[in-house]
């Protein structure tokens, strides 16, 4: 897959492109259903498969107060789009400039003119242009005035519930993790670092962890999960904790990790964490050894869900 990241790029135009645009954040299996259709078009036309995306997301520009937390660096999203077998990203520098071009100046100047869109799938809630004063309604009537076509994908839904970027970081934030997941089409996961923690969970506990810091910003709930951990190209079972862990009275959360029969030092390395179930919230216990009690009961049932649930991992 190819990612062109300005839309003076001597790539473009592309061969009749069919396109869909918007932010993709999370890249859901609803996003995937209209990516599927694009592949699927673009194949029967002999054209090129197109996402058009923006960086950063237009609220972080346009509303900055309101804290939005992005599911998907734009790494992750770029690898999430290119499973699903589209032959070009182009990603937009989203600003203000940007943001005040009107709707038809949108159409004919960025998607015609500047990429060649010649068929366009979207969401049926799709909104464009300055103050998001364009609408499916105006996409339509400006299909038929400048020759190129659309089609309005209506919205996925699950359990009778509209698939939403937003819904997502709602579960992620409510600790249901297995629900998340059902909507994302796989589990979702954060990626970072191996740091040097505290070394209370192999010297005092017997339970070595590894601890994560990570840039990502939606982190599931507080709480102990069933997880597995990608260490290079291997897989592992693993139990996560995520939060102050009260027993030892800690100000800052942290990210701590126990993979499931491993050894090796991970110390620098990046590692991969995904959220499969919640086992538990956080608790204060009495003492380590209530607490490494309750751990090794965490380990025995994560197994036992790690064994039984069938979740996508990936990227």
């Amino acid at each position: 897959m190819k990612v062109i990241r300005s839309l003076n790029s001597t790539e473009l135009p592309l061969n009749k492109a069919v396109a869909t645009v918007g932010n993709f954040d999370g890249v859901h299996i609803g996003h995937r259903k209209i990516f599927q259709k694009v592949v699927e078009r673009a194949s029967e036309t002999g054209g090129t498969s197109l996402v058009i995306t923006f960086h950063p997301h237009p609220l972080r520009v346009l509303a900055p107060d309101r804290g939005v937390k992005m599911l998907t660096p734009l790494d992750d999203k770029l690898t999430l789009i290119e499973a699903s077998g589209i032959d070009v990203v182009v990603v937009i520098n989203f600003n203000r400039d940007f943001a005040s071009l009107e709707p038809e100046e949108f159409v004919r100047r960025i998607l015609l003119e500047g990429l060649g869109v010649v068929h366009l799938f979207v969401g049926h809630n799709y909104r464009f242009g300055r103050d998001k004063r364009g609408d499916t309604i105006l996409l339509r009537r400006l299909s038929k005035k400048y020759g190129f076509k659309v089609n309005v994908v209506r919205n996925l839904k699950v359990a009778g519930v509209p698939v939403s970027s937003s819904r997502i970081r709602h579960l992620l934030g409510w600790g249901r993790v297995y629900e998340a997941a059902s909507l994302l089409g796989r589990a979702y996961s954060i990626k970072g670092r191996v740091i040097k923690g505290s070394g209370r969970g192999a010297d005092l506990l017997g339970v070595p962890t590894a601890n994560l810091q990570t840039e990502y910003e939606v982190i599931p709930k507080e709480g102990v999960y069933a997880v597995k951990v990608r260490v290079g190209r291997q897989i592992y079972d693993g139990v996560a904790n995520i939060g102050k862990n009260p027993t030892f009275g800690l100000q800052e959360p942290s990210y701590e990790v126990h993979i499931l029969d491993f050894s090796k030092d991970l110390l620098g390395e990046e590692i991969r964490v995904y959220f499969i179930e919640r086992l538990r919230g956080e608790r204060r216990f009495k003492g380590p050894e209530q607490l490494r009690t309750q751990i090794l009961l965490d380990i025995e049932r994560a197994r036992g869900i790690l064994k039984t649930k069938r979740i996508n991992i990936y990227p």
